[in-house]
């Protein structure tokens, strides 16, 4: 019994280690199967290793295709802008922002208005008019025979009226809510309660285009604002100013309106007036507005520069009018009225004034040789 218990026990043994071998065997095969089967693995990793590479040097191709498309887009753009921007300047009225005299090509094919000639200025408002005072004849003009709005040009007519008027100059006015720009908004350096004298509220309003000393000036008219308005398109009459009309002292009022033509006849009649041209050709002033001294600057850089022989001067803007410009002045020893109106930019009229002087010195110039010869 004992043996036979032996054998079996025996015989349980190495029937509980067979299938362990079996197990193992199988594992093993199993192993070798995939050995045989990974055989061709390199080759595979190799080509997936390969595959990144060739994608990035694609990409990096067509990276480069593409930022040359850019630039070659970018480099159209540039020039389409370029020449869209020498349009822009060749366009009679165009923006210009002080360029040099030689961006802008003489205009051999005269004015709207025909009266130019073959080698005109070529400036960039739309109406302008240079008035020899000599002959008494315009050199150059265009749009010259409309109405149209002129903004603050209107405070010389308003001046002209104060001084017929001879109203004490030292009486001294009191500004007040009245005279706030109720109309547009526009702000002031004057505050409302300021007290300052009709001389010195004539400086300011001609010097820095003040509008609420224009307006003081108005309403402490014999008779107020409405008599003063009267006043001044009677004024206009007298100076022949046919196609003008006043609506307020300042200019704010968009009827304000008058021909570069009826400007030459009031920029010529105000030239007659001492405070005038010597308030309008002021580069700076100090004015005591009570708590404190208030720094002034003229509204036309030009009556600062040394280059240019100013009598009277007077700038205006509002959006119906653009930036406005008239002057008298004495270029190439020649007194001449340069009115300048419906400007786009902020400096086109300053550039024109420039252009037009350069142009009145070379004409000088080819007179004078002429002459010589």
């Amino acid at each position: 019994m004992r043996h036979r218990m032996s054998w079996l026990a025996l015989r349980d043994r190495k029937t509980g280690l067979a299938p362990r071998k079996s197990t193992l065997l199988r594992l093993a095969g199993l192993a070798f199967i995939a050995c045989s089967l990974a055989a061709p693995v390199p080759d595979a990793m190799a080509a997936r290793e390969d595959k990144p590479a060739a994608t990035k040097k694609t990409r990096t191709k067509a990276s480069a295709q593409r930022k040359q498309v850019v630039k070659v887009r970018n480099k159209a753009g540039k020039n389409a802008a370029g020449a869209m921007k020498v349009a822009k300047v060749q366009r009679p009225g165009a923006q210009d922002n002080v360029a040099p005299f030689d961006r802008f090509p003489a205009d051999p094919q005269g004015t709207a208005s025909g009266k130019a000639v073959a080698g005109s200025p070529a400036v960039a408002s739309r109406t302008v008019v240079v008035f020899d005072e000599t002959s008494g004849r315009p050199l150059y003009s265009r749009n010259d025979d409309h109405s149209q709005p002129i903004a603050s040009i209107t405070k010389l007519m308003t001046a002209m009226v104060v001084l017929d008027a001879r109203l004490p100059m030292d009486e001294r006015l009191t500004i007040t809510w009245d005279d706030v720009d109720h109309l547009r908004g526009s702000s002031s350096r004057v505050p409302v309660g300021a007290e300052l004298t009709r001389e010195e509220l004539l400086r300011l309003a001609l010097m820095s285009s003040e509008n609420r000393a224009a307006a003081a000036l108005g309403r402490n008219y014999p008779g107020g604002t409405s008599a003063f308005i009267r006043a001044m398109n009677a004024k206009a009459a007298t100076l022949g100013m046919s196609q003008s009309r006043f609506e307020d002292s300042t200019g704010l009022h968009g009827g304000n309106r008058a021909s570069a033509m009826d400007l030459v006849r009031m920029v010529q009649a105000a030239h007659e007036y001492g405070p005038i041209r010597e308030f309008s050709t002021t580069g700076s002033h100090s004015a005591d507005l009570g708590r404190k001294h208030v720094e002034f600057r003229n509204t036309n850089a030009l009556v600062r520069s040394p280059d240019w022989d100013i009598g009277l001067s007077k700038t205006g803007y509002i959006r119906e009018a653009g930036r406005c410009l008239v002057m008298h002045a004495r270029i190439a020893a020649r007194p001449v009225v340069i009115v300048l109106l419906d400007g786009d930019g902020k400096y086109t009229r300053i550039g024109d004034a420039a252009r037009i002087k350069k142009w009145l010195e070379a004409r000088s110039r080819s007179d004078l040789l002429a002459s010589n010869t």
